[in-house]
């Protein structure tokens, strides 16, 4: 309890800086500023009666919770889905995977002050909240437990490095672990990680982000942009971070020749004008996606900027450069890229995919170097032998489709958390 109380404290002190760092991410992404009222719990949406909470933080859980999501869906006939995120990306992210469906309604999650909490659980009555990945808020989850709503934590990753920084805080730790009603875990390795902290209930279920089939528009789009190109040779850079991309444009600019074309699709689209600066600033020729043209035959930089399209750049590239890895910033999710059968190069810092990194690498689907310069090395030797990128493509797609299979498994683990309350009703 009075781990719990520290928290909450913090929470209160805290807040003024939360709001006014709110305020600073506006500037450069206006949609920060709309829906506030929901962060304190206030909801304009009518509530359905029967309804599954489902927490997606922002756009990469929002893509992992799209075969979960439509797995509910068709479970339970009678009931909405409720999407809660952080972001406004992953907000924009679940309109576009799900706009036209009814059933599913999309908020913001409130911070995690008890009024704040409590409004958001008496407005919606969850029968059961799903939690994406790490998401845990102590505030939310023992209100959840008090009012007996059964809550999955689910696709749960802990790597070393976040277990370290939980184990800091262990009764507070054990608090919130202890109000999940279930866990299902991606890795053995994530499950031991969490067992040691006091988690219960671990089941492995998978990583249900292997489940994500590339839509077929998506691919008629990446064919597209291919076309746009005039069939030039591409590298992609895929979800580049802070810092990573001055490396990737040098060596691109000293090392790639005049034909190949880079492709740069920015993590934060509120980074999109940084980046087009940054290449630029190198005397590379550069286009944008959002300007609906073809790629000129001087353009050497092409910069994705445009929001859930991803599968269809990694279905235009002949080689894929992973953004994340380059620095330590722990890596991004490669699966896609293998699902649609293009060449990944990791850097040597993937240490919140590590598993998916080792047996992508294991699969003969990926490789790794130490430094951006030996991946774009590695990149245009890729280029001149189709043979080999084949070869890797089909890889890929085959280490995709051997995982599949998790969100099947989480379904039926939230089947029976349901199964077990109304049965305890």
């Amino acid at each position: 309890m009075l781990a719990r109380l520290a928290y909450s404290l913090l929470w209160l002190i805290a807040l003024p800086f939360v709001v006014a760092r709110l305020m600073w991410r506006a500037r450069r992404q206006p949609e920060y500023l709309q829906n506030v009222g929901e962060r304190f719990g206030r909801y304009p949406v009518t509530a359905p009666a029967q309804l599954i909470w489902v927490h997606a933080v922002s756009v990469g859980e929002t893509r992992a919770a799209e075969p979960l999501v439509r797995a509910i869906l068709d479970r339970w006939p009678e009931c909405s889905v409720l999407l809660t995120h952080m972001t406004p990306t992953g907000r924009e992210t679940s309109a576009a995977l799900f706009g036209s469906e009814r059933r599913v309604l999309r908020a913001y999650l409130p911070y995690d002050l008890k009024p704040c909490v409590t409004s958001f659980l008496r407005h919606f009555r969850p029968r059961a909240g799903i939690v994406m990945e790490t998401e845990l808020w102590p505030t939310l989850l023992g209100a959840c437990r008090d009012r007996a709503v059964p809550v999955l934590l689910a696709n749960a990753r802990l790597s070393e490095r976040s277990a370290r920084r939980y184990a800091r805080w262990p009764s507070l730790t054990r608090l919130t672990l202890g109000a999940l009603t279930a866990i299902g875990a991606q890795t053995e390795a994530d499950a031991v990680r969490l067992r040691e902290l006091g988690a219960h209930g671990v089941e492995i279920t998978g990583n249900i982000k292997f489940d994500m089939a590339p839509p077929a528009s998506l691919i008629e789009m990446g064919r597209s942009f291919r076309e746009q190109t005039a069939q030039r040779p591409v590298i992609l850079a895929a979800s580049t971070r802070d810092g990573e991309e001055a490396l990737i444009l040098d060596a691109f600019a000293s090392m790639a020749p005049l034909e190949a074309l880079l492709i740069v699709v920015p993590r934060h689209p509120q980074r999109f004008d940084q980046v087009a600066a940054l290449a630029t600033s190198r005397g590379l020729a550069l286009q944008r996606r959002s300007d609906g043209e073809s790629v000129s035959a001087a353009t050497r930089v092409w910069l994705g900027d445009s929001m859930g399209e991803m599968f269809a750049y990694y279905a235009a590239a002949d080689v894929v450069l992973m953004g994340g890895s380059w620095l330590p910033f722990g890596g991004q999710n490669l699966i896609e890229a293998c699902a649609v059968g293009a060449p990944v190069i990791l850097g040597p810092h993937t240490y919140n995919f590590s598993l998916v990194a080792e047996q992508a690498v294991a699969a003969g689907a990926a490789l790794r170097q130490d430094e951006v310069g030996d991946g774009m090395r590695t990149a245009l030797a890729l280029l001149a032998e189709p043979d080999r990128r084949v070869a890797m493509g089909r890889a890929g797609r085959a280490f995709s489709a051997s995982h599949r299979g998790a969100t099947a498994r989480t379904v039926a683990l939230a089947a029976a958390l349901l199964e077990r309350r109304e049965a305890e009703a």
